[in-house]
Order: structure tokens, then sequence, then C-alpha cells
């Protein structure tokens, strides 16, 4: 445990639970067990549930991680892993905005973007199910909730020429999404498989914190991704 030390106290957290929920797959060997690795370009926006707060557009991101599912029948399972997420995207106000940074506040005039870089990381919880493969294809769908964890977040204000600042003071620690996955398994032999899919993300808990006399807004954050991975 001694190199845990280099890490925050939440990080230790996050692997020692880690530890305790996938040990009772690995010791139940018995079971057929899948591993994957996937590298997946994103596109992301927010949704506000006041027509104050609006979203200005999406922005590009990628996310990287490690899939594990436990079948408990030839054609379904339940999926797991860990992923590290970033995506983003841009929010104008009608009025004017006060944001909140490690060092000092700024003024944003009503109109003016704020974008959002936003880092998460992501542990899924679903249900997979699949075909019976057809030739060298099988095709599977996913479906599953996602507690995230914000371990990273920065905004810009183009019109104020401020980049790159931390924005953690404006975002929510926490968030959760519902998950839904769809696409391929192309077979290259054995248990080894090359996949492609879209998946569509929905965090739906607010992540933005309202400091201040900012408005009383909900804004949601939704991702679409392409899955490229491959599976063991």
């Amino acid at each position: 445990m001694r190199h845990l030390q280099f890490y925050p106290t939440g990080i230790k957290k996050i692997i020692i639970s880690l530890i305790i929920i996938f040990s009772p797959f690995i010791l139940n060997a018995q079971q057929r067990i899948s591993f994957g690795l996937h590298a997946d370009p994103v596109i992301s926006w927010f949704a506000s549930d006041i027509k104050e707060t609006k979203n200005d557009g999406a922005r590009p991101g990628f996310s990287f991680g490690l899939t594990y599912n436990k079948y408990f029948t030839p054609n379904y399972s339940f999926s797991t892993g860990i992923s590290l997420i970033s995506a983003g995207g841009r929010l104008i106000s009608s009025d004017t905005t006060v944001m909140e940074f490690s060092n000092f506040k700024s003024t944003v005039l009503p109109g003016k973007a704020v974008v959002y870089k936003i880092k998460y990381l992501s542990i899924p919880f679903g249900l997979k199910l699949q075909t019976n493969q057809i030739g060298y294809i099988t095709f599977f769908s996913d479906l599953g909730l996602d507690p995230k964890v914000v371990i990273g977040g920065k905004a810009d204000i183009p019109s104020l020429n401020i980049s790159g600042e931390t924005a953690t003071y404006e975002l929510r620690r926490f968030n959760l999404s519902y998950h839904i996955t769809a696409g391929i398994e192309y077979s290259l032999g054995g248990s080894t498989a090359l996949v492609l899919g879209l998946n569509f993300d929905n965090n739906f808990l607010d992540i933005t914190k309202d400091n201040g006399k900012q408005l009383k807004d909900i804004v949601t954050h939704k991702l679409l991704s392409f899955r490229l991975g491959v599976n063991f």
C-alpha cells in the first residue's frame, strides 16, 4: 500500500472500492468473463432547464478505459469497468454572470460564452445483451448507470481573454448518468474481437454550482461517443 501515498485520499478510496468490487468476480473463475480496452472520440454539449441559460454549441473530447463483463448466460452479462473522460461544452446566459476561480472572480456579460473543459472518472454498471455470432459478427447493446467524479475542470471566457482557468469552484464534484450503447464485435479468432459502436451518455444531475447571485438552473451534460475497442 506504500505506493498509494502518492495519490489523493479520494483516489485511494476509489482504488480500494474497485478492488472490493472486482474481487468476487476474479475469485470465481468458473464463470465466463471478458475484458476490453476502448478509446472513444466524444462530442458533448450542455442542456439547461431555464431559457435564460442556454447551450452554445458542442465540443470534441475523448474517453478511454477498461471494460469488464461477467456472463450469467451465453448472451447476457453484467458490465462494468472504469473510464477517464475529457468532455465539455459552451454556455451563455441572458444575465450578467460572476464566475468564481481559484484566486479571482470575473464578470461575464450577457450573451458571452463560457467554455467548460471537464474531466470525469466514470465507473459504469450495466447489462449487456448480445446475439449469437453471425459469421464473424456479434451485435450487442448495453444499458446502465454511470456514477461519475469530476477530477478536473477548466474554463475559457473568450470575450475576456481568459483561457484554461481552474473552474472546480463552479462545478459539482459528483454526477450520475445513464448510458445506452449499441454496436458490433468483429471476431479476430478465439475470444478476441474488435468493437465498433455508438454510445449516448446523459449526465442528468446538475453540473454547475450556481454560486452567489448566479441564476438558479439545472445544467445537464450529454455525451455522444464512438466506441473503438478490442475485447479479450
